[in-house]
């Protein structure tokens, strides 16, 4: 309790200089607008980030939840965390407790350099500070709860920069704006408007000192939703971060409302952006950045569906900034780097149609898929997650037809949760309709906070009796979730069972309902580099591939990246037809995407 009272009150003692009082010879919002963005950054592609932390001794967390929220969970008295700690650390065991246990005794930057040097990426980005305000860098702002002072008693940030910039890798930092458990201002807690002295006497100052002396190439910022720009100050920070570091320099879109600057960063979605800016899509590999012990095998992505995604982000000019998550003792989980290394292989082989390419004047090829099932009962949250392959992550539609059979007669209060639009029809009648609902979150707030909308209906229902019923439900983007629930006239509200449903009137008939789930996928992607046109393939041509696009000079020559020689084609009826029947198996560059050049083609 004593140290715990000398850390916070020696921030109360750190020399400050009101940065509100000081004169302002930051530029205009207008002129950091028009910085032009690093070529740099938009020839990479692909980036990793990292969350390695406090939050990695328990590594814990729901099997869609974020493990590095570890603290936030504690301080808002999550049962399962808070249970977990009990049971495993004691009773009196506090989040502060868990330093001193982060040894990261197995860690070695380099091994990391050249682990992420093999995956193809361009630039590292470290969270050099989390929302729980342990610093992995000896911050004097942070004193007994850096890295050099308390855990692994090494300067992280300053190893893993010499580190990656030795292998030629850009390198940059993530810093989260607040803090949950700072005294100055406890965000999620303290009231919003509040947070100028902790802006202006810890975060700024901590901010140019992190800034000052790494110098990262980027600049990964977090936390700001419930907050403006203006009161982040975010314009000075920005301003003064691009005079220090130089054209070189980039930042993301996390400044605060009003900012509207950086490469845009849209977390765990289909990919498909289409934005002027610069912008990656951010995620991990499974639900969690920092690891997440707690996870199933099913929530890691595959090595070929990696590749699909990255291969999609690129298609429409963006790129992937894909999370790591090390153990506590700095090792990188095996099936992390496993992916990691297929991803590299792949680009090995396909590179050329990747890195400095530029979307051509279509993204690609999509068709229209289903998922036909049985569901026991509408209760879904799906997060971020698609109900299952091949639905894509956004933009699906879902329909349930049967049959309700209530248990006893009476009035019943029908509730339907949904994000984001959702109809009900009982008996062909239109109970609910809430198809233009849609209530989402901001980018980076998005898996923070449950922020589907709940909507009422009354029906008499007669007990046994059958009634038709039917449920649509639509997904845009961000979270997914959908449930259907009723309070019976006895007063139990509950899920409505599986009991209650019947896919058809006869005997024959399951519990549940009929589900039909549908959205497009893409099948194929362009790019387009130096001149010449890619296609990129995720299901293989059999016998030929058809483009529809304009027709190529006589002099062009199509071939299959990683293989010799070239394939014929012809063009007729407005495609172009490559005949891949002569491709032998054992000549296929790979087995999760093709890429067919067609070289040259400046159409």
């Amino acid at each position: 309790m004593i140290r715990k009272i000398l850390f916070w009150g020696c921030l109360f003692f750190i020399p400050w200089v009101s940065f509100s009082q000081a004169r302002d010879t930051s530029d205009s919002w207008e002129s950091l607008r028009a910085r032009p963005y690093p070529q740099w950054f938009s020839d990479a592609k692909l980036g990793i980030m990292i969350h390695w932390g406090v939050y990695s001794v328990p590594s814990y967390g729901g099997a869609e939840s974020y493990a590095e929220w570890f603290l936030r969970g504690m301080m808002a008295g999550s049962p399962l965390r808070q249970s977990f700690v009990k049971k495993v650390y004691g009773e009196n065991f506090t989040y502060r407790d868990f330093a001193p246990l982060w040894k990261a005794e197995l860690w070695n930057p380099d091994e990391w350099a050249e682990i992420f040097k093999k995956s193809g990426a361009g630039y590292i980005v470290l969270v050099s500070k989390h929302h729980d305000g342990f610093c992995l860098w000896p911050s004097k702002y942070a004193p007994q709860w850096n890295s050099m002072e308390i855990g692994p008693h090494r300067d992280i940030v300053g190893e893993l920069g010499q580190a990656v910039r030795k292998k030629g890798l850009h390198f940059g930092l993530y810093y989260s704006l607040p803090e949950w458990g700072h005294p100055l201002h406890r965000w999620y807690d303290d009231p919003p408007e509040t947070i100028t002295p902790y802006v202006e006497k810890h975060m700024m100052p901590q901010f140019k000192e992190l800034i000052s002396k790494y110098k990262p190439d980027l600049l990964f910022t977090d936390g700001e939703w419930y907050n403006t720009a203006e009161q982040w100050h975010a314009r000075e920070l920005i301003s003064w971060y691009y005079r220090l570091v130089g054209p070189d320099a980039i930042v993301n879109d996390r400044w605060g409302h009003g900012a509207d600057i950086g490469f845009r960063t849209p977390e765990y979605s289909s990919a498909g952006l289409i934005t002027d800016r610069p912008w990656t899509e951010v995620r991990g590999m499974g639900r969690s950045f920092g690891l997440n012990r707690n996870e199933k095998l099913s929530a890691y992505i595959t090595g070929k569906d990696l590749i699909h995604l990255f291969v999609r982000t690129v298609a429409y000019g963006g790129g992937l900034m894909l999370n790591v998550g090390p153990a506590a003792d700095g090792k990188i989980p095996l099936i992390q780097q496993e992916r990691l290394e297929q991803l590299g292989q792949w680009l090995s082989i396909n590179g050329e149609a990747i890195y400095g390419s530029r979307p051509w004047r279509k993204f690609g090829e999509e068709k229209q898929v289903e998922l036909r099932r049985i569901d026991s009962l509408i209760n879904f949250d799906w997060v971020r997650n698609s109900p299952g392959y091949p639905i894509i992550e956004d933009h699906f539609t879902a329909e349930w037809k049967g049959f309700i059979l209530p248990p006893i007669t009476g009035k019943y209060v029908l509730t339907a949760q949904c994000d984001d639009g959702l109809r009900l029809w009982i008996d062909g009648k239109l109970v609910l309709d809430k198809w233009n609902a849609a209530s989402e979150g901001n980018e980076s707030e998005a898996m923070r906070e449950n922020l589907s909308d709940n909507h009422l209906a009354e029906y008499f229902f007669e007990k046994n009796k059958a009634y038709p019923i039917r449920v649509e439900y639509r997904e845009e983007v961000q979270n997914a979730s959908v449930s259907l629930r009723w309070k019976r006239p006895d007063s139990i509200s509950e899920v409505i069972p599986a009991s209650a449903f019947r896919t058809q009137i006869s005997s024959e008939g399951e519990k549940g309902l009929e589900a039909v789930y549908q959205s497009k996928r893409q099948y194929l992607a362009y790019t387009t580099n130096h001149g010449n046109l890619y296609a990129i393939c995720f299901e293989w041509p059999d016998n030929q591939l058809i483009l529809p696009v304009d027709k190529p000079s006589s002099s062009t020559q199509v071939t299959l990246l990683g293989r010799s020689g070239t394939l014929p084609w012809k063009w007729e009826n407005g495609k172009l037809i490559i005949d891949t029947s002569s491709v032998k198996y054992n000549e296929m560059p790979g087995h999760d995407a093709w890429t067919f050049k067609i070289s040259p083609y400046d159409k």
